[in-house]
């Protein structure tokens, strides 16, 4: 059979959907971007932006693809799947659990047979094969799978459940095995990764998996995914530290920096609380990237409130800054909260805080002009090679460079969101 896959959203659907890809490739399925006979589409809901790329994404796959099976899973296929179903485009829907399946139930329906799908009561984490995704250099590794926070705007503990994590043995085994096939760089990801290890009796820190990690593959650099600033005490700092092999890049989900608001989000920390783990980090990885989200134009968000954010992300320094405008997210308690701004407003404030986040990005890139820094290509893009670094920001390479072989460069200077280098000879 031919599969075709469709991504949208996050890091933890990518890693998903290489990890079915690699799945029907083990069973002899052909990977194709059209004229399939399956399509697996990963769907997102974080916001109600999210569900309309969604069902446009079904009806283009639908023309593109007109006598295929089609299957959903994912998020938005989970939480509505009334919805998925009206579009008229969708033969099978799957949701959040359970992936491995989805491969089944297409082979089943693209030769004729009846399909159940059947909800998996097992709340257990499913563990799935890292993997790089098509077209990158780097792998992913998901370690952790649903939410408990229950953040005010946010609708991905209803989609994803409670939180689950991959056994510590695993995630050893799954690492070696990315190792022994010539990964340079693994990205460790979920929905929630400081939380993992709280499903495990006894618990498991977060900080003791990534020391298992760290010293078995010395070799391999880990990067991690968006951490809850929490996560980041001292023993974090202290026990890490001295691991060269720990990319430089620290993502804190911060969303406000007005404590007001973080009090209507349902975050469970103040902005002093979070400057402090951000200091925690420059102490312990001098001239670390610390990069993080902006939710701006919150429900009852004042000009004061709004601007003690700005001057919060001053403060901070942050290297990279993603901003975005408050969706409403039907079946959230924010979303019937009083002082829903428009969005005029709202629009306004992002390009206010992503002006601010322009500034201090260039700051932050510009220390490391004329230093040596190691880089990983990924691919060419106008005349210059992609590549990662042990940073947050990307390494533009001027020479002629080869994917997924590790150079040593010379920064020259900046280059759109990142910097322009040299190979050094």
């Amino acid at each position: 059979m031919k599969f075709a896959f469709f991504t949208l959203g996050c890091k933890v659907n990518l890693f998903e959907t290489q990890a079915l890809s690699q799945l029907a490739q083990a069973r002899g399925h052909e990977i194709v971007d059209k004229d399939a006979d399956a399509v697996i589409v990963n769907t997102c809901t974080v916001t109600s932006v999210s569900d309309h790329k969604n069902i446009r994404a079904f009806h283009k796959l639908r023309r593109d693809n007109p006598n295929a099976v089609i299957a959903a899973c994912g998020c938005f296929a989970q939480t509505d799947p009334e919805r998925v179903r009206a579009t008229g485009e969708i033969d099978l829907i799957c949701g959040t659990r359970d992936r491995a399946q989805v491969i089944d139930l297409c082979e089943q329906a693209v030769s004729g047979q009846a399909v159940q799908v059947h909800e998996s009561e097992d709340s257990g984490f499913e563990t799935l094969p890292a993997g790089i995704p098509h077209g990158r250099t780097r792998a992913l590794l998901k370690i952790e799978d649903g939410c408990n926070n229950f953040c005010t705007y946010c609708i991905i503990p209803y989609a994803r459940g409670r939180v689950r994590s991959l056994p510590v043995e695993q995630a050893l085994e799954q690492t070696a095995r990315l190792a022994d096939a010539g990964v340079h760089e693994i990205v460790l990801t979920g929905i929630e990764i400081a939380s993992y290890g709280k499903d495990f009796e006894p618990q498991v820190p977060l900080t003791e998996l990534l020391e298992k990690l760290l010293t078995a593959q010395p070799n391999v650099q880990f990067r991690l995914g968006s951490l809850d600033p929490r996560a980041v005490g001292d023993a974090f700092c202290e026990r890490l530290a001295g691991f060269a092999n720990l990319a430089r890049h620290f993502h804190l989900s911060m969303q406000s920096g007005c404590d007001t608001v973080l009090r209507r989000m349902n975050r469970h920390y103040t902005s002093e609380e979070f400057y402090r783990c951000v200091e925690r980090l420059r102490r312990a990885f001098p001239d670390c990237s610390v990069t993080t989200d902006l939710i701006v134009g919150f429900p009852g968000e004042t000009e004061d409130e709004f601007t003690q954010t700005l001057d919060f992300l001053e403060r901070c320094a942050f290297a990279s800054v993603h901003v975005f405008p408050y969706s409403v997210r039907e079946g959230t308690k924010a979303a019937a909260m009083p002082g829903q701004l428009d969005q005029q407003t709202k629009t306004a404030r992002a390009e206010r805080a992503k002006q601010v986040a322009e500034t201090l990005s260039a700051a932050y890139r510009k220390q490391f002009v004329g230093r040596t820094l190691y880089a990983l290509p990924e691919h060419p893009t106008g005349g210059l090679w992609a590549a990662h670094g042990r940073y947050g920001f990307p390494v533009y390479i001027e020479d002629e460079a080869e994917k997924n072989h590790p150079v040593t460069v010379k920064v020259i200077g900046l280059h759109k969101d990142g910097v322009l280098a040299k190979i050094e000879n």
